[in-house]
C-alpha cells in the first residue's frame, strides 16, 4: 500500500493521506478532524438536530476514506441519547486499512481501532458511543450503482437526515457528480425527514446540478483554502444562506454551469432548458430580481 498511499504533513502540522494514483489529498490544508468539523459537523448542525430528533438519526457518509468524517461526528455527539445509524459508502477499504497502520500520525483514529476493524471485517458494527446507541454499516461498491440498485428496489437504504458528500473532485471522479446521480439521491430522500447535504465544492456547475436535481442550495462555511463550500437540503429552512437571483445571473454568465448528463467533465454554459428549470425552481420563482 506504500505505492498507493502516503502520509503527508500539512502546513499546519497535522497529517493526512494522499492517494498517489488519484493525485488527491484527503482533507487538505487544515487536516482531517478540523475539516470534518467545519464542513460537516457544524455546517449541517448535526449535534443540535440529533438532540432534537425523536427517531434514529441516519447519516450517509459518502466516501468513507480514512473515516475522519464519521469519527469526528461520533466524538462530538457521544453525549446525545438519540440513536445514530451511519451508512458509509466506498468502493475500496484500502485507505482505511492504510490509515489503521499509521495511527501514530492519524491520531484521531486512536481508540477506534477495534470498532473499525470489525466494520472492515463484517461491514457492520453495533456499539454504544458514550450514551449514544450506534449502528455503523459499510456498503462497499460503486456508489452510483448502489444508488441505482436502491432506485430499482434491489437494495433498501434508510433515508438520511444528513449526507456527508466527500467524493473525489469532478475532474478525477466525474461519475460521482452527474445530474442523474443527484436526481436519484434526491428521490431516495423522505419528504417527512429533513435532510441536508454538504460538500467541499463551490462550483457553479455542482450547485446548478443540485438545484436541477430538486435540492434547495446555499453557500456553505469556509474551510481550508476554500472561501465557500456548498450546502443543499430538501427543506430551505436547513440552509442559512440560500443562493439568490443575483447568483443566478452570475450562473447565467458562467462558461462552466451546465450539469454533467454523462460522467465526462465538459465546461458548458447554461442551456435555455436548464435556465428555465432554475427560474421555475421554488428557491427562485418567488424571489424578486
Amino acid at each position: 500500500m506504500k505505492n498507493i498511499f502516503q502520509i503527508i504533513k500539512l502546513d499546519n502540522g497535522t497529517y493526512s493521506i494522499r492517494s498517489i494514483k488519484d493525485a488527491e489529498t484527503f482533507h487538505p490544508v487544515i487536516g482531517p478532524t478540523d475539516e470534518a468539523k467545519a464542513l460537516y459537523l457544524n455546517q449541517l448542525n448535526i449535534p443540535t438536530r440529533m438532540a432534537q430528533y425523536k427517531k434514529q438519526f441516519v447519516i450517509w457518509d459518502v466516501g468513507l476514506g480514512a473515516a475522519a468524517n464519521p469519527i469526528t461526528i461520533l466524538q462530538h455527539t457521544k453525549h446525545i441519547k438519540t440513536s445514530l445509524k451511519i451508512l458509509s459508502f466506498d468502493k475500496t477499504i484500502l485507505p482505511l486499512e492504510f490509515a489503521l497502520q499509521n495511527t501514530q500520525y492519524l491520531t484521531y483514529l486512536k481508540g477506534w481501532e477495534h470498532i473499525l476493524t470489525i466494520l472492515l471485517e463484517k461491514h457492520t458494527v453495533v456499539f454504544n458511543n458514550g450514551i449514544q446507541p450506534v449502528e455503523w454499516n459499510l456498503i462497499k461498491g460503486d456508489f452510483p450503482e448502489t444508488i441505482q440498485k436502491a432506485i430499482n428496489s434491489y437494495l433498501t437504504l434508510q433515508p438520511p437526515c444528513a449526507i456527508l458528500y466527500d467524493a473525489y473532485s469532478p475532474k478525477s471522479n466525474p461519475d460521482m457528480w452527474t445530474l442523474n446521480l443527484f436526481k436519484n439521491i434526491y428521490s431516495l430522500l423522505s419528504p417527512g425527514v429533513p435532510c441536508s447535504l454538504a460538500t467541499y465544492s463551490r462550483s457553479t456547475m455542482i450547485r446548478v446540478t443540485l438545484l436541477v436535481a430538486g435540492f434547495f442550495v446555499g453557500t456553505g462555511h469556509p474551510t481550508g483554502e476554500k472561501e465557500e463550500t456548498t450546502i443543499a437540503a430538501n427543506r430551505p429552512e436547513l440552509i442559512d444562506n440560500l443562493l439568490d437571483k443575483r447568483w443566478l445571473l452570475r450562473a447565467k454568465r458562467s462558461t462552466n454551469a451546465e450539469p454533467m448528463t454523462e460522467p465526462v467533465p465538459l465546461q458548458k454554459p447554461l442551456t435555455k432548458t436548464t435556465l428555465e428549470l432554475l427560474l421555475n425552481h421554488p428557491q427562485f420563482n418567488t424571489q424578486p430580481i
